[in-house]
């Protein structure tokens, strides 16, 4: 049956059609939709992990029982899965696994712009590159044949354009495998002396599959009408080629990008006058081609910033731009903003009234760095707020301690948090903690995580306390603020950082977006006790604005938070009850 999916859609679907069995993730842009879309068939277990290297290690576990499993990450997620990773790819597997990551070229989404193509090369493992949904699904189960046959986990690269774009797809019917699992120390315990007879046998695999390489489907050449330029190029970046090309220049679309072929390119090269490399990010394909003694224009012409798109590649191909519309009239500007009644405002607000330095982490709170509140001094990665502010205040040798606080949400607390927070307790500095505790994963879309007492299908399930965790590990002083109450969170923080030990305060307030939580309905402004001082206007709330001089309340966007109100006081803006 021909259905249009999405790229992340079509991935879940080639799970569900290779009978794989077992699905744990941690949701990262533009990787997230693969593993709601897998829990969506009950012939799969599908969870979300406290972060993506407990979710490799599970699905590698799920793998050796002999069941075909699936683990999903964003770039920056495959960081923290490496360790595993670059060990299960000496020990093989047993059934099938296969590891999902997204890359985000032009960080849409994202601290950094790394290419993960990387990994593969590093980790020794093979790595493809679906170009469309239709690709997503195929591949995903030729991966398992892969996977079982080379005795190898398995990458499958998608890019944020290629996750979240439509193309038809043929769906088939569900093929159950499994595997029986047989106790082997020597494959699977990984200590040095195993570990060393396992390295030629990676090796020879990667070997084996340049070879596969060679002749495998994925790897194709589209003939052209014009063979003074030929194209070497793979996932969306073949897709710009040919919208702007179609068949004028023969194309090399290489779908398995590690380990790349050999004859293959130099056979193609040479039906060619000269060869052009078409990858976005950096240039893996064309270093390939040089070490193999083929000369190639890649980077030359195309950026290692950013992502590519059929304008650029026209224009750097001689075509005439002319894929999309571009409006004459200058666009204003429209930063991001935490949406209006985010329980993470009246925190921010707080803050930054007193001056504080601020050690912030990855989630919607990391607006928390836009003006007018800009509120956030540094934002690294998953869980560095907490190890951060420790080393920051451990330096200062106590100069800083009562003036810097960390940020960190709950799910990033449970992802790699917790551990930064030991080490507070263990090494015993002077610190102060916020956990931004808004009841979800946010910034991702609304994932469950352990602190909700829900999993990934909505069910009940066992929820974690963070005022117990906290306490558990060492922190003494642990305390839960309502963000909605200016002087609740300006009284707590100043007494945490008044004491002279490492301290955490829970600001607490599901997520304004949640679709259970219940609103007051929206603030009426009275104009009429507005003098125009604008103070309001500091939270940055996109739902207020100044119009002729006078505070408005967009009464579409408000939620009646309250905090706003708090700002006020000529009692232009009553809140509720006062209303």
């Amino acid at each position: 049956m021909k259905q249009l999916m999405l790229g992340n859609e079509a991935v879940a679907r080639g799970l569900y059609e290779a009978g794989c069995s077992f699905v744990s993730s941690y949701p990262g842009t533009p990787s997230t939709e693969i593993t709601e879309y897998a829990a969506k068939y009950k012939e799969i277990y599908a969870e979300w992990a406290p972060n993506e290297k407990v979710a490799v290690e599970a699905a590698f576990g799920a793998c050796v029982a002999g069941k075909r499993s699936f683990c999903s990450m964003k770039h920056v997620g495959l960081n923290v899965a490496a360790d595993p990773v670059f060990t299960i790819a000496y020990t093989g597997v047993n059934a099938g696994m296969i590891i999902g990551v997204a890359d985000d070229a032009g960080m849409h989404s994202s601290q950094n712009e790394q290419d993960s193509r990387h990994y593969a090369i590093a980790a020794k493992l093979p790595m493809l590159e679906p170009a469309d949904a239709g690709e997503s699904l195929s591949f995903t189960k030729l991966a398992y044949e892969i996977s079982e046959k080379y005795d190898t986990p398995v990458f499958i690269k998608m890019c944020t354009r290629v996750a979240h774009s439509q193309s038809i797809i043929e769906t088939s019917e569900r093929v159950e495998t499994s595997k029986t699992y047989e106790k082997d120390g020597a494959k699977y315990i990984m200590m040095p002396g195993n570990a060393k007879r396992r390295h030629p046998i990676v090796e020879a695999r990667t070997v084996a599959l340049t070879e596969y390489a060679e002749t495998a489907p994925f790897n194709r050449i589209e003939d052209g009408s014009d063979h003074s330029i030929g194209i070497i190029t793979s996932s969306t970046s073949y897709q710009y080629a040919k919208e702007v090309c179609g068949d004028k220049y023969p194309v090399l679309k290489l779908g398995m990008i590690n380990p790349l072929p050999v004859k293959k390119i130099q056979d193609f090269a040479k039906s060619v006058d000269k060869v052009i490399v078409i990858e976005e990010l950096d240039g893996i394909i064309e270093t390939h081609c040089r070490n193999i003694g083929v000369e190639v224009t890649g980077k030359e012409l195309f950026s290692c910033i950013d992502e590519l798109s059929q304008n650029i590649v026209a224009e750097k191909l001689g075509f005439t731009p002319d894929c999309g519309k571009k409006l004459d009239e200058n666009i204003p500007a429209r930063p991001p903003v935490m949406c209006a009644g985010c329980p993470h405002r009246g925190l921010f607000y707080t803050l930054k009234k007193n001056k504080l330095t601020v050690f912030g982490d990855i989630g919607c709170y990391t607006l928390g760095a836009v003006p007018p509140l800009a509120a956030i001094d540094t934002t690294i990665c998953m869980g560095a707020s907490v190890s951060g502010i420790h080393g920051f205040n451990k330096a200062n040798e106590g100069k800083s301690d009562g003036k810097t606080v960390a940020v960190i949400g709950d799910s990033t607390f449970m992802h790699s948090g917790v551990t930064g927070l030991i080490n507070i307790a263990y090494n015993e500095s002077n610190s102060t903690v916020i956990i931004l505790d808004n009841s979800i994963t946010g910034m991702t879309g609304h994932q469950q995580n352990p602190t909700t007492g829900f999993n990934l299908k909505g069910d009940p399930c066992t929820k974690i306390d963070l005022e117990t965790l906290c306490r558990s590990v060492g922190i003494k002083r642990v305390r839960v603020v309502d963000p909605y109450n200016l002087k609740e969170c300006d009284d707590a923080v100043k007494e945490e950082l008044a004491a002279n030990e490492p301290s955490v305060i829970i600001s607490r307030r599901p997520c304004a977006l949640l679709k259970y939580v219940k609103h007051n309905g929206p603030i009426t402004a009275n104009a009429d006790k507005c003098i125009g001082c604008k103070s309001c206007m500091k939270i940055g709330c996109p739902a207020i604005s100044i119009v002729d001089g006078k505070v408005k309340i967009d009464a579409t966007l408000c939620t009646g938070c309250g905090v706003c109100s708090q700002l006020c006081k000529l009692g232009a803006l009553p809140n509720g009850k006062e209303s």
